[in-house]
């Protein structure tokens, strides 16, 4: 039986075993630097700044959906981001992932939120396919930008250009 609930400090080895399933499938297997430790002390101290919802069956987590709240400027309201959703690939298609992604809209109901946002790769057709499925709109006119390492760290010094 699939059971979907908030997940709890000692889930987090399993979550970081599905992000990494999640980045090599997203062929990105080396990318995920992320520790158990930074999981716990970010998740589930006293103001965490994610949370996290597996999908459990037979008492083993198949997968989950890692989460935090954004504030939008245009709607004046909070809006639920979805950082990262994932089914292990033997799981799929049995409702996991459908179950996952209502259990976040009524999250963000209940959060008053006005919009519930998410990024897909442009190459994921079977994922694009899922959330279209769900009502969602692929927002293909908005381009992610990201600057991240030495790039971030030049522009937060005095040696950035002003």
């Amino acid at each position: 039986m699939l059971v979907i609930r908030k997940a709890v400090p000692t889930d987090v080895p399993a979550i970081l075993a599905l992000v990494k399933e999640l980045a090599a499938y997203e062929r990105e297997p080396d990318a995920v630097i992320a520790t158990e430790a930074d999981f716990v002390r970010d998740g589930f101290g006293e103001t965490p700044a994610f949370e996290v919802l597996v999908a459990e069956e037979a008492g083993a987590v198949i997968g989950f959906a890692f989460y935090f709240f954004t504030y939008s400027t245009w709607v004046g309201r909070r809006c639920l981001y979805l950082e990262d959703l994932f089914v292990q690939p033997a799981h799929r298609g049995k409702g996991a992932g459908i179950a996952l992604m209502k259990a976040l809209a009524r999250e963000a109901v209940a959060k008053e939120c006005r919009r519930f946002v998410w990024q897909v790769l442009d190459w994921n057709e079977p994922a694009i396919a899922f959330y279209e499925g769900l009502g969602a709109k692929v927002l293909r006119e908005w381009l992610t930008v990201r600057i991240e390492g030495e790039a971030l760290a030049r522009l937060a010094s005095d040696r950035s250009r002003d």
